[in-house]
C-alpha cells in the first residue's frame, strides 16, 4: 500500500547555503517525493540559487510534490516576467506551483542599489498577479509596485495559482491573512511567537472576509536529529541562527522578546567580527564551537533535535501551537528520513 502523502509537512531543497550546489536539486526532489513530503520549498540566493531555474528543475522531476518559492522578491523581475513564469510553472507541474514572495534583507538591497520592499508593494503585487492570472488587461496601473501603461498576459487565462508570503512582523502577517494563500513563518520562533503569529494571520483573514481555515500558516522548524554528526548539527543550528542574527538580529530579538544585550555581545565578539560573510557559509568548525557559547540555549530551543522520536514529537507540538503545516528546515530528505519515519509511526 502506498503511504499517505504528508501534505502537512514540507522541506527545503538545497537547504541553507546550497550544499553541493544546484546539481543536487533533482536528486533531493525525487527523494523528498519518495518520503512522501508534501511541499518542497526553494529559497533564493544571488549566487547559484536563482529561483526560476530551480523551480523548473523541481517541477520536471516530481509528480506529486507541491513546489513553492519561499521566497523570491517581487522587485527583482518585471511583474509580467514573474506572472508568466508562475503560469508556466503552474501548467508545467499540473497545478503544483506556489509563488512565494518575501520582503528580503534591506541592507542587501541598499548595497545593490535596489529600493527596499514595502508592505504596500507586496499587497499591490499580489493583487496584480491575481488579475493577470484571471486574464485581465490592466491599463495605466499606478500603484506601489510602479507605473505601467499596459499589463496583460492572455485574455483566456483563468489560472488558480497559490500565492505565499514569508512573514515576520505583524503588518506582514496581517497582509498574509488578507491576501495570500500560505503564510510562511521564520525559524526559531518561540511557541509564544508562533501562537501570536497564527492568531494575527487568522484574525486578518477574517477581517478581510476570508475563511481563516483556508489560509495555511507554515511553521518553519529547524529539524536536526542526533543521527547526524555533531559538527554538522552545530552548523545547522548554531551557525544558521548566528547567520540570522548577523542579517536581522534586531528583528529576531524583538519578535521573540529576547534580551538585546545578548545580541550586542554576539555582535561585538572578535570571532564573529572576523568572519567575512555569513557564518553558516564562511565559519570554520572551531569558530562555530565558539559562537555556540554566545547563543543562549533558550534561543536554540524552538527546534526539533535529539533522537528521531523526540524530533517527531516536537514537530507534532507545532500543530498544538496553532500551525497548519510544518517545514522541516535545514536538512536534506536523506537527513530527514529517520525523523519522517518516526513521525509516520507517531501519527499512524
Amino acid at each position: 500500500m502506498t503511504e499517505r502523502v504528508l501534505g502537512e509537512l514540507g522541506y527545503y531543497l538545497l537547504a541553507g547555503a546550497g550544499g553541493d550546489g544546484p546539481a543536487a536539486l533533482p536528486g533531493q526532489a525525487r527523494r523528498g517525493e519518495e518520503l512522501g513530503l508534501g511541499t518542497a520549498f526553494i529559497s533564493e540566493r544571488w549566487n547559484v540559487k536563482e529561483a526560476a531555474s530551480l523551480v523548473g528543475a523541481a517541477c520536471a522531476v516530481t509528480e506529486r510534490t507541491q513546489i513553492a518559492t519561499a521566497a523570491t522578491n517581487h522587485n527583482t523581475r518585471h511583474p509580467l516576467i514573474t506572472a508568466s513564469w508562475a503560469t508556466t510553472m503552474h501548467r508545467l507541474s499540473g497545478g503544483r506551483f506556489t509563488l512565494g514572495i518575501g520582503r528580503g534583507v534591506a541592507a542587501m538591497y541598499a548595497a545593490f542599489g535596489i529600493p527596499s520592499v514595502t508592505t504596500a508593494q507586496m499587497a499591490d503585487f499580489a493583487q496584480v498577479m491575481r488579475r493577470l492570472w484571471n486574464g485581465e488587461t490592466i491599463i495605466n496601473h499606478d500603484g506601489p509596485i510602479g507605473r505601467y501603461p499596459v499589463l496583460f498576459l492572455d485574455p483566456d487565462f483563468g489560472e488558480d495559482i497559490r500565492l505565499a508570503l514569508v512573514a515576520f512582523g505583524p503588518k506582514t502577517l496581517a497582509l498574509g491573512g488578507a491576501l495570500f494563500d500560505d503564510v510562511i513563518l521564520h525559524t526559531y520562533f518561540s511557541p509564544q511567537t508562533l501562537q501570536r503569529s497564527v492568531r494575527t494571520v487568522k484574525e486578518a483573514a477574517e477581517r478581510a472576509g476570508r475563511d481563516p481555515a483556508q489560509v495555511r500558516v507554515w511553521s518553519c522548524l529547524a529539524t536536526v536529529g542526533d543521527h547526524l554528526p555533531e559538527e554538522l548539527r552545530l552548523h545547522k543550528t548554531v551557525a544558521r541562527l548566528a547567520t540570522y542574527l548577523q542579517g536581522y538580529g534586531d528583528l529576531m530579538v524583538r519578535t521573540n522578546d529576547w534580551d538585546p544585550a545578548v545580541l550586542q555581545r554576539f555582535r561585538d565578539d572578535p570571532v564573529v567580527l572576523s568572519i567575512p560573510g555569513g557564518i553558516d557559509h564562511k565559519a570554520t568548525a572551531e569558530q562555530i564551537e565558539h559562537i555556540a557559547t554566545l547563543i543562549p540555549a533558550e534561543w536554540l530551543e524552538p527546534a526539533a533535535t535529539g533522537p528521531a522520536s523526540r524530533c517527531a514529537g516536537r514537530i507534532r507540538r507545532e500543530f498544538d501551537y496553532g500551525a497548519d503545516a510544518v517545514i522541516l528546515h535545514g536538512a536534506t530528505p536523506d537527513e530527514l528520513e529517520p525523523v519522517v519515519a518516526a513521525y509516520r509511526t507517531a501519527v499512524g
